[in-house]
């Protein structure tokens, strides 16, 4: 369930003046038409990788990776306290740059506090996922494919990086090969996309067959969905790692954030 929520909280701020590359253009643009000294372009792109962090004590925030990447840092909550989740949200939310500041792997208390901290957040109960800050506007499309309902957590974690990372989502939902006639009726979306996630657990098999559907760029996540000799995901690695199908990759088991973004930027790219 998505509901909308804040921004407020935070309140912290960072001495970074560039935290993405179209801040870094404007920049160089400003000095091409004589309105910065060169002087004090090459201080701050000096200063920018060296002082491009926020300390918070506990932790020192990447505020330059936007320069570097061209997309922002992102909170990992899984072992954080609450309240380092929150002060983790504010300091991104408090750079200037038009990228929201987000989080995954929430707990049921980080969401319910990230609700009172920022009113206007944007919450995914379903992908422990938050967005603080607006959504940029949408280049290229990613489809997220997932094999069955067991597997939503990880594909709606796909789906929503994937979103707050700039691309178009669209969901294709529980089209197992168990039943492949469902998958053979979305062929047409699946190669329409700029990239696809294919998010799938027991033996890992949903990638190969749409790998050997269509020639989209492909993402095959594994989950730690199935019976005992699943053994936590590793089976659906090791088949979707062993794919017939050419030029499928592979993330992790259950890293749907890590799938959304390498999906996100192929399908930027490709939009």
């Amino acid at each position: 369930m998505i509901t909308k929520r804040g921004a407020g909280g935070g309140g912290l701020t960072t001495n970074v003046v560039c935290v993405d590359q179209a801040e870094l253009r404007a920049l160089l643009e400003s000095v091409a038409a004589g309105e910065v000294a060169v002087a004090d372009a090459a201080s701050t792109l000096v200063a920018g990788p060296l002082a491009g962090y926020t300390d918070l004590g506990f932790a020192r925030l990447d505020a330059h990776r936007g320069v570097r990447t061209g997309d922002p840092e992102v909170v990992y909550a899984a072992g954080k306290t609450t309240e380092q989740v929150i002060a983790l949200l504010g300091a991104l939310a408090a750079q200037p740059g038009d990228r929201p500041a987000l989080a995954t792997r929430l707990t049921d208390d980080m969401i319910a506090a990230v609700g009172t901290a920022f009113p206007d957040a944007l919450v995914d109960e379903v992908a422990r996922c938050v967005a603080v800050g607006a959504l940029p506007a949408p280049r290229g499309e990613v489809v997220v494919v997932s094999a069955g309902t067991s597997d939503e957590r990880v594909a709606t974690e796909a789906a929503f990086v994937a979103r707050a990372f700039g691309a178009d989502v669209r969901r294709v939902c529980d089209v197992g090969v168990a039943g492949i006639h469902r998958l053979l009726a979305e062929r047409d979306a699946l190669a329409g996309a700029g990239c696809l996630v294919v998010v799938a657990g027991m033996e890992g098999a949903l990638p190969s067959v749409v790998g050997g559907l269509v020639g989209t760029p492909l993402v095959a996540v594994p989950t730690s969905v199935g019976y005992g000799a699943s053994f936590g995901g590793l089976a659906a690695l090791l088949a979707m790692l062993n794919s017939c199908a050419p030029g499928v990759t592979v993330v992790n088991i259950d890293n749907g954030f890590g799938a959304g973004v390498f999906a996100a930027r192929v399908a930027r790219r490709a939009g």
